[in-house]
């Protein structure tokens, strides 16, 4: 009886930004397109900064106003596409949705530059685990939550609700080397022509953009798996 092939290790470094929805919606999505793949592949998924409003200032800005500025929506369109993006997340199971009690504060959005300098800190000074789990809980904390998530004191309580040292996770808010990591990061982006997240690059070299359907991630990291067996360099169509 032949044995069964070894599951092929790939790497996924995932460009996206806290305050995303189509992150959240990208990150799920592949999570179940892993899962269709099953013991085909084992993935290291670590996160990149990638600030969408690198220039919004720290009183923030209220969500559907911010939609209606930058996209020149009217209200009635804000409104609409966010009831979509809501449908659209639900059936990815990405709850975008308040979900704490009472009168829901409004939604917001933040300027994300410290929380990108704590994920660096999570993947530098932990692991791509912790990253991880820290992103998810970033994302609860904005979406489900609704908590100022430049605020300094909630990025703490956050990144110790993830299991991150809080001592630590101070001294790193104030790491001008993590703040050049982020710059660095970045910048990579901008040099791979990466302009929206999520972007999706497997194994260095192969370019997923943008909230895929599960079946889009499973097929394309089958090809990415099967075009690196015979050396090649592109994502075979």
């Amino acid at each position: 009886m032949t044995a069964p092939a070894a599951p092929k290790p790939v790497t996924i470094d995932i460009w996206s930004d806290v305050m995303c929805p189509w992150c959240v919606i990208g990150y799920h999505q592949l999570q179940k397109g892993l899962a269709i793949l099953g013991d085909e592949v084992t993935a290291t998924i670590r996160f990149h900064p990638f600030e969408l409003n690198p220039d919004m200032p720290p009183e923030g800005e209220e969500q559907s106003a911010h939609i209606m500025r930058k996209y020149g929506r009217s209200k009635e369109q804000a409104a609409e596409g966010r009831s979509q993006l809501l449908a659209i997340a639900e059936r990815a199971g990405a709850s975008l949705s308040w979900s704490g009690e009472g009168t829901p504060p409004p939604a917001m959005m933040w300027n994300t530059r410290a929380a990108h300098t704590l994920l660096v800190h999570a993947l530098r000074d932990y692991d791509a685990e912790t990253e991880v789990r820290l992103k998810l809980a970033l994302f609860a904390a904005h979406f489900q939550h609704r908590r100022n998530v430049s605020d300094h004191a909630v990025l703490l309580d956050v990144a110790e609700s993830a299991g991150l040292d809080r001592a630590r996770a101070q001294a790193a808010l104030d790491d001008p080397e993590l703040a050049a990591i982020v710059v660095a990061g970045e910048q990579q982006a901008w040099d791979w022509n990466i302009s929206g997240v999520p972007a999706m690059v497997v194994n260095g070299k192969y370019l997923i953009p943008g909230a895929q359907e599960p079946d889009v991630y499973a097929n394309a990291l089958r090809r990415v798996i099967a075009r690196e067996a015979v050396g090649a360099g592109a994502i075979p169509e």
